[in-house]
């Protein structure tokens, strides 16, 4: 008689993924952030690995978007203290999906809604879409202004989203509410989350050597009074350091501030207003690389 061999329920998410083709990792157990650093290049299909890993812990499943070839679009529900863009206080529209719904009614487009999707484990959607080739989609907030409107993320590279199967701490679940193949992205949400083309790098900032010191402190300190008087609704300080390491990741990308003083003036800031330690890193993080696309340069000798 063949004895049955019954794997743990993670192990199964994660191996179901991967059938899929999508790169998985683990997450720490109950949450939602990653279990290892460099979780995009150490995501993987490989049944070997995933076994390995899953079999020494109840991990969660992460999909890394861009190694798995899929856009996500996120339609999330409004958490405490969520204020509504002026823009968009319309009759009907309460949440992620409504603001989805009015994006697309707007194009003269059908809602998308034929395509692998999950309820997340706070009561939104997560619907999966093949990513279009030649695209360097990335992620949006919608809540930061990005993107297609509030309530509505997006994942694709450098992103990722949590596998159905995966259960957190307060014993919500990640269920799959549509089984079937990732549909493709329609090409009209591709124009729509394409970024448009950056403006120029602005000119060098020419302050006196004897003021370029005051200068870089005068920025520091700014951005870390921005953090100490961001309002506590909704993620209100979480982007408050989000926007301050922008500022501050322009004069490091510039080559006019050490990168380790940036970040340590605005890891104590984060801190000391109350954002949890992974917010503040994932911000920062996030902050330099966007900061990094537009730098900021300091020359000396002649009077600003």
């Amino acid at each position: 008689m063949t004895a049955t061999i019954t794997r743990p329920p993670l192990l199964t998410a994660a191996l179901a993924a991967a059938d899929r083709g999508w790169s998985v990792f683990p997450l720490v157990p109950g949450a939602k952030r990653p279990a290892v650093r460099s979780w995009e290049q150490r995501a993987t299909t490989n049944v070997d690995r995933i076994t390995r890993c899953w079999s020494t812990g109840a991990y969660g499943v992460g999909i890394a978007c861009g190694p798995s070839g899929l856009v996500v679009v996120d339609l999330d529900q409004p958490k405490p203290g969520f204020e509504w863009p002026a823009a968009w206080l319309l009759a009907g529209v309460v949440d992620g999906a409504d603001v989805f719904t009015t994006v697309c009614e707007r194009a003269g487009q059908a809602v998308p809604l034929d395509t692998y999707t999950t309820g997340t484990a706070s009561g939104g959607t997560h619907l999966y879409y093949q990513a279009p080739d030649g695209a360097d989609l990335r992620n949006t907030s919608g809540d930061k202004g990005q993107g297609l409107g509030p309530l509505v993320d997006t994942r694709a590279n450098g992103g990722y989203v949590v596998a159905a199967g995966t259960t957190l701490a307060d014993s919500s679940t990640y269920t799959t509410v549509y089984d079937r193949d990732p549909a493709p992205l329609p090409g009209w949400l591709v124009t729509a989350m394409t970024p448009a083309p950056l403006p120029p790098p602005p000119p060098p900032v020419r302050i006196e050597g004897d003021r370029v010191a005051r200068f870089l402190a005068t920025a520091v300190q700014g951005s870390v009074d921005h953090i100490a008087a961001a309002g506590e609704a909704g993620d209100g300080r979480k982007h408050a350091v989000f926007y301050a390491a922008i500022t501050l990741g322009r004069l490091v990308a510039g080559g006019s501030l050490a990168e380790t003083d940036a970040h340590d003036a605005l890891w104590s800031a984060g801190l000391a207003a109350g954002v949890k330690a992974c917010d503040v890193r994932s911000s920062i993080r996030s902050g330099f690389r966007y900061g990094a696309q537009r730098p900021r340069t300091i020359t000396t000798g002649v009077p600003a």
